[in-house]
């Protein structure tokens, strides 16, 4: 017979779901005001201030936009899906190739690999060392290579991948060499598996933070056709920031008045409007790998 609930569990139920109604329209509220902004009239923008309605609605901005870089950002935005894509598959194989190796305690010299590893976090040889080495050595320079190469390794997202690798049972592996299995087929068919948790996480990190890039176009590229789509954002901010404050770049018009707040949210949307997108597509995968987590044994 199955048990029907108090009016105190009903009143936890009621709680629970307004608490967190109420968290996720605060998380949301940010979004709909960057909406509400870049959707607005300038004029209405520095009279009245910022509003999560629109304040005499209007596309000028967008147009802008669109109408002076249409063909640019959408070379910025292939060149961003590219280095998104090709960056997290390549960081996700070398990162967890590592992370596993470390996991497997008979590895010979496991603690100095780790050891050395961890140092890169603590020291580093700066900027400038690190730059002539990319293009003197590397050929970076105008290279989409370089907005894939630099962060493709992240000691921490190493280390964590290892944490759960480290926390399958070795009685798997063991079984597995017993099989005349591989530590290569051992580390494709039972540690990736048996780690989507990590893999998930770990592969959402490295997508957004090649999607974000904008430091690494700035250090090494200088052909606008590579540029990605925050860096180009960023340099058309940049241009309507200097005109509004008077500082007019070359080649720009003097006398000009241009939507310098509302422009910064519609940067903003359109930057983050792909993800915000595609992650109810991705969402389902996210937690499916973390209930695969939740049960491993």
């Amino acid at each position: 017979m199955r048990k029907s609930k108090s009016f105190g569990d009903h009143l936890v139920t009621i709680l629970a779901y307004l608490f967190i109604g109420l968290f996720g329209l605060l998380c949301l509220y940010p979004l709909v005001l960057t909406l509400g902004v870049s959707l607005s009239s300038e004029r209405e923008i520095v009279m009245h201030g910022y509003s999560a309605i629109p304040q005499k609605f209007t596309l000028n901005t967008y147009i802008y936009i669109f109408a002076n870089s249409g063909m640019r950002i959408l070379k910025s935005y292939g060149v961003t899906i590219f280095v998104t894509a090709a960056g997290t598959i390549g960081a996700m194989i070398i990162t967890s190739m590592i992370a596993f190796a470390l996991s497997i305690k008979s590895l010979k010299y496991r603690n100095v690999i780790a050891f050395l590893c961890n140092f890169t976090i603590v020291f580093s040889a700066g900027l400038i060392p690190w730059y002539v080495v990319c293009v003197n050595y590397y050929g970076l320079k105008n290279n989409i290579l370089a907005l894939i190469l630099p962060s493709i390794f992240s000691v921490w997202n190493m280390f964590l991948m290892r944490t759960y690798f480290s926390s399958i049972s070795p009685s798997l592996y063991e079984a597995a060499k017993i099989d005349g299995a591989s530590y290569m087929l051992i580390y494709w068919r039972i540690a990736l598996p048996l780690s989507k948790t990590a893999v998930l996480t770990v592969g959402l990190m490295y997508a957004l933070q090649y999607w974000n890039d904008w430091w690494n176009a700035l250090i090494f590229i200088n052909d606008k056709d590579l540029f990605p789509l925050q860096y180009y954002l960023y340099t058309i901010l940049s241009n309507v920031n200097a005109i509004s404050s008077g500082r007019i770049p070359s080649g720009a018009a003097a006398g000009i008045t241009l939507p310098s707040e509302t422009m910064k949210m519609a940067v903003t949307v359109i930057t983050i409007g792909p993800i915000i997108f595609l992650y109810p597509f991705v969402q389902k995968y996210f937690v499916q790998g973390i209930m695969t987590g939740a049960v491993k044994e």
